[in-house]
């Protein structure tokens, strides 16, 4: 199966726009594809993209890329962010059109890819709190 159509849907042009934003970075990345994901990696994973169908009933979008910063990038563009581990911020992108990957993601992604090669710039006072962000709507009590 090629990594292209591993996981279906229509992500081909998406997948097509990592490769590249990664490549013209000059990322000597690795590409790991399963059932549920295709990740991108330097030494460690840096971003997925994942169909969030497989696992939600009715999700809101076909495909979701996944970024790994060592920091939390305040963004409205994100579904949700987690902090899984002390070093780790994995920002989920909801990618609806080709048009939601631009420049800003293009950015993001090559920010992960830096600090999975261990080149990211040490920031004093780098946050290892966890940022709880409300995801439910607000029903006003």
């Amino acid at each position: 199966m090629g990594t292209e159509r591993g996981l279906g849907g229509s992500g081909g042009a998406a997948f097509r726009w990592v490769v590249d934003v990664v490549t013209a970075a000059g990322f000597a990345s690795t590409i790991r594809t399963s059932t549920s994901q295709v990740a991108f990696r330097h030494r460690r994973g840096f971003a997925y993209r994942w169909m969030p169908g497989r696992y939600l009933t009715n999700p809101a979008a076909e495909d979701v890329l996944s970024i790994a910063l060592d920091r939390h990038i305040e963004s409205a563009r994100f579904k949700q962010v987690a902090h899984p581990a002390p070093s780790v911020w994995m920002h989920h992108l909801e990618i609806h059109a080709l048009a939601d990957l631009d420049d800003e993601v293009a950015g993001w992604l090559r920010g992960a890819a830096d600090c999975a090669a261990g080149t990211c710039p040490r920031r004093a006072g780098r946050a290892t709190h966890t940022v709880k962000r409300n995801l439910l709507p607000d029903d006003g009590s």
